[in-house]
């Protein structure tokens, strides 16, 4: 009685999920992730690890950067100058490795070094331009100085203006007419006479 009970129940505890419903889908697996390699481990053709220390500084979308200080340092040489150096220092490192290889590709001869002196000698040409337009700027205010000094001299000791004879005349019969009652020459002098006559014309 026993035995046949165990008979039983064996097939219904083996029995699997999917054998007992077999329209149930089944579980989709995630495809695995595949990481590029850097740009030095793909020129390099070998494997890169995850802890290559050239991923970092070298990704496989600017190869042109491992490819350039591979020529002119050498994969071992960057690898073995990187391991000599804190991870903080190690970005800038890598940046001046590949410019001074760009420059070098560029001239061969002066490298790094010829494209400072150009710089440098660009900067001295500015300043000296520099130097000349504040001397000038100088020369224009001293010039403008100078002559303002000049017009205040004049002014300060020119004469004050004389007046005119004839409005002179004029103003003294206005002010004082007796002192020309004892000149008869005053009377006889047709000159005055019309300049009386057109000073006391109606308007």
């Amino acid at each position: 009685m026993f035995k046949m009970e165990c008979r039983e129940a064996t097939p219904s505890a083996v029995a699997s999920p999917n054998s007992s419903n077999p329209t149930s889908p089944s579980t989709p697996t995630s495809p695995p992730l595949v990481i590029s390699p850097c740009a030095a481990c793909k020129i390099l053709r070998r494997r890169c690890g995850d802890k290559c220390m050239l991923a970092p500084y070298f990704p496989p979308t600017e190869p042109a950067k491992f490819t350039n200080a591979h020529r002119v340092f050498g994969a071992s040489n960057i690898i073995k100058f990187l391991q000599e150096l804190p991870e903080s220092q190690r970005a800038d490192a890598v940046s001046s490795m590949v410019y001074e290889a760009s420059a070098r590709i560029r001239d061969p001869v002066y490298g790094c070094a010829g494209a400072i002196c150009q710089l440098q000698k660009q900067v001295n040409e500015l300043q000296a331009q520099l130097a000349k337009a504040q001397a000038e700027v100088v020369n224009m205010q001293l010039q403008q100085a100078n002559l303002a000094g000049a017009l205040l001299c004049m002014e300060a000791t020119a004469p004050p203006p004389q007046p005119h004879p004839q409005q002179f005349a004029i103003d003294t019969f206005i002010c004082n007419p007796q002192s020309y009652h004892s000149n008869p020459r005053f009377i006889d002098d047709d000159d005055n006479n019309n300049n009386l006559v057109s000073l006391w014309e109606p308007l």
